[in-house]
């Protein structure tokens, strides 16, 4: 092969590379009009306006940025799942969860049960899936036909209540029949707790937190 045409070809991989789309995308921190993206498991600092491997930042803030892939955009928040680019939606029948650190280092998340956005902090030392009150009546949830408890707190005990949910979804990955605590307590975020990471093999490096299914 003659240098020129060695160097051609170099030059129209360079250029395929260049021009490859992102399969998947998430937001781990931001600086100003810059957010930090996982693009395809690699740290990028993106600016706003700027494109790299077809992911368009549209906006930034402290805990959101928007992106804009194939001329969708698509909102990200810190520390979320990764997100699926350009993909057919998906049915929830996925086996991985990816998940990045947000601020003081706790895995927060966007999710659905039984079909409604929620947000979720992930948390080993939860039995069960765990949500207030608030939470509950805005799910829909008959929780005081449930298994009633009671739970030691600061303030005194509360009640509690057992119920099964129909569904979890994180990312493309979702539980059936999970096992949950309704509590009289207000709480900030609903607490995935064990009765859904048990069902996954959990494994940790610095940041990033990854759950593959076992069944």
């Amino acid at each position: 092969m003659s240098n020129t045409a060695g160097v051609a070809l170099s030059a129209l991989f360079a250029l395929a590379a260049a021009g490859a789309h992102a399969q998947s995308v998430s937001m781990s921190g931001s600086l100003g009009d810059k957010a930090l993206l996982i693009i395809d498991g690699a740290p990028r600092t993106v600016a706003t306006g700027s494109t790299v491997q077809g992911v368009k930042l549209v906006s930034v803030s402290g805990s959101e940025a928007t992106v804009e892939v194939r001329g969708k955009r698509q909102v990200l928040s810190l520390g979320g799942a990764q997100v699926n680019l350009g993909a057919a939606p998906s049915d929830g029948g996925g086996s991985r969860i990816v998940l990045t650190a947000g601020s003081g280092g706790h895995f927060i998340t966007d999710g659905a049960i039984n079909g409604q956005a929620v947000r979720l902090l992930v948390d080993t030392g939860a039995t069960y899936v765990s949500m207030g009150a608030a939470d509950a009546e805005r799910l829909g949830l008959d929780y005081r036909k449930g298994q009633r408890g009671v739970s030691n707190t600061a303030n005194g005990q509360i009640a509690v209540y057992r119920v099964s949910l129909g569904s979890v979804r994180v990312g493309d990955v979702t539980l059936y029949n999970v096992d949950a605590l309704v509590s009289q307590q207000p709480m900030d975020y609903v607490l995935l707790g064990n009765s859904f990471l048990t069902r996954f093999q959990m494994k940790r490096e610095n940041e990033t937190m990854t759950l593959t299914k076992r069944f």
